[in-house]
């Protein structure tokens, strides 16, 4: 059985960070993405791809790159999602996404079968 669960989120004034997690269980990282995407729309934010090998290949949205960082723990099972120098615009909720197999990263919503509950982030102008 798959569960993701994030934490982290809070209420930021914009400008501020936060840095979120998912504890992801039931799964292996090796050959699939590891997301994070905002909003019920399912906006895509970043998301991680690890290689057979165990070599990672980030991709982030435009809206995000140089100040959110994605990561992974292989030894905890477990994704973060490090963002810095927060806009308005980023508020949402933010949910951890797990996909299936995989050849290379992808921000497509219809790729990944596995979802948490979502954790709100709320910046502050």
């Amino acid at each position: 059985l798959v569960q993701l669960v994030e934490s982290g989120g809070g209420s930021v004034e914009a400008g501020g960070s936060v840095r979120l997690s998912c504890a992801a269980g039931g799964l292996e990282f090796n050959g699939r993405s590891m997301a994070w995407f905002r909003g019920l729309q399912g906006t895509g934010v970043a998301t991680i791809y690890t290689e057979f090998d165990g070599s990672e290949r980030p991709l982030y949205a435009d809206s995000v790159k140089g100040r959110f960082t994605i990561s992974q723990d292989s030894a905890t099972n477990t994704v973060y999602l490090q963002m810095n120098n927060l806009r308005p615009e980023d508020t949402g909720m933010y949910y951890c996404a797990a996909s299936g197999r995989l050849s290379s990263p992808s921000l497509v919503p219809a790729k990944y079968g596995f979802w948490g509950q979502g954790t709100q982030v709320t910046v502050s102008s």
